[in-house]
C-alpha cells in the first residue's frame, strides 16, 4: 500500500499536477450531487484534503460547509482554502453523528489502517450519511492514461485496496454500500499540457517504478502528444457507502 510522505517538494508538485480544472469536472459535480444531495448549511468532511482544491470546490458548487482533514503540513501551507484542519483518518478532530457527508479522493491507497477509518467515518457521519470515495482501484484502471503510459504502475496499483476490500471494511464499521459508478473528467485540455505540468512526485504510482520505466513512459506520453491533440479524458471510480440510519 502506497503512503506518499508529502513534503514541502511533494506537495508544490501535488499543487502544480493534480489540480484540477473545474471546466473539466462538470460530471463530477452531477454524480457528487446525486449521492449527497446536497443542501446549503450541509456540513461535509473532507477527508485528505490536499491543498484544498475539492473542499474548494464542493463549498462553491453546493454552498456547502466543508470541514477539510489533511496530515500533511505542507500540503496544509499550500491550501488554497482557509481551515485546513490537522487529523488523519484514524482519530477524526471530529465529535460522535457531526457531519452530513464525506467526501475521499484519492485516499484510500494512503490509509494505514482502512478498518480503523471507516469505524472513525461511521462514529462522525449522521445517520444515513454518505461517504463518497473517488479513487483507482485494482482492475479498474483501463479508462486512466497513467497507466496506459507506464504499465509497470499497474503492479503499484494491485497492491491498494480494491472495491471488495474497501466494501467489506465499511460493511463491518456499519455502513453499506450504496453505488459503484465510473465517473469521467477532462484531465487536461492537452497531452501537451500533460508534459508540460509532469511532476512524477505528484503522482504515488510513479514513485514505485523504476527510473528507466518512467523515463519510457514520458517518451511513450510524448509520442502519443504528438498524434493526439485533443483533450485528456480519465475516469475514475466513484465508490458510495452509507451509514446504518440505526
Amino acid at each position: 500500500m502506497s503512503q506518499t510522505v508529502y513534503d514541502d517538494a511533494a506537495a508544490a508538485a501535488f499543487q502544480a499536477a493534480r489540480e484540477l480544472s473545474d471546466d473539466g469536472l462538470d460530471d463530477w459535480r452531477d454524480a457528487i450531487a446525486r449521492h449527497l444531495a446536497p443542501r446549503p448549511g450541509m456540513r461535509v468532511l473532507d477527508l485528505g484534503a490536499g491543498t484544498g482544491a475539492w473542499a474548494t470546490a464542493l463549498t462553491g458548487w453546493y454552498g456547502v460547509r466543508v470541514v477539510a482533514v489533511e496530515p500533511s503540513a505542507a500540503m496544509r501551507a499550500r491550501a488554497r482554502c482557509p481551515g485546513l484542519v490537522g487529523g488523519h483518518g484514524g482519530a477524526l478532530p471530529l465529535g460522535r453523528a457531526t457531519v452530513d457527508g464525506a467526501w475521499l479522493s484519492t485516499v484510500v491507497h494512503h490509509l494505514p489502517d482502512l478498518a480503523a477509518t471507516a469505524r472513525e467515518l461511521r462514529r462522525v457521519l449522521r445517520p444515513g450519511a454518505p461517504v463518497l470515495i473517488r479513487s483507482a482501484f485494482p482492475g479498474r484502471h483501463h479508462r486512466i492514461g497513467l497507466f496506459r503510459y507506464w504499465p509497470e504502475t499497474i503492479a503499484v496499483l494491485d497492491t491498494w485496496p480494491g472495491v471488495a476490500d474497501v466494501r467489506a471494511a465499511f460493511t463491518a464499521a456499519g455502513l453499506r454500500c450504496a453505488a459503484l459508478e465510473s465517473v469521467p473528467q477532462v484531465t487536461a485540455p492537452s497531452l501537451a499540457a500533460i508534459i508540460a505540468s509532469m511532476r512524477r512526485e505528484a503522482h504515488s504510482p510513479l514513485m514505485r517504478i523504476s527510473d528507466d520505466a518512467y523515463k519510457a513512459g514520458m517518451a511513450r506520453l510524448r509520442a502519443a502528444a504528438a498524434v493526439e491533440p485533443g483533450p485528456v479524458v480519465d475516469a475514475l471510480d466513484l465508490l458510495v457507502l452509507r451509514a446504518d440510519r440505526t
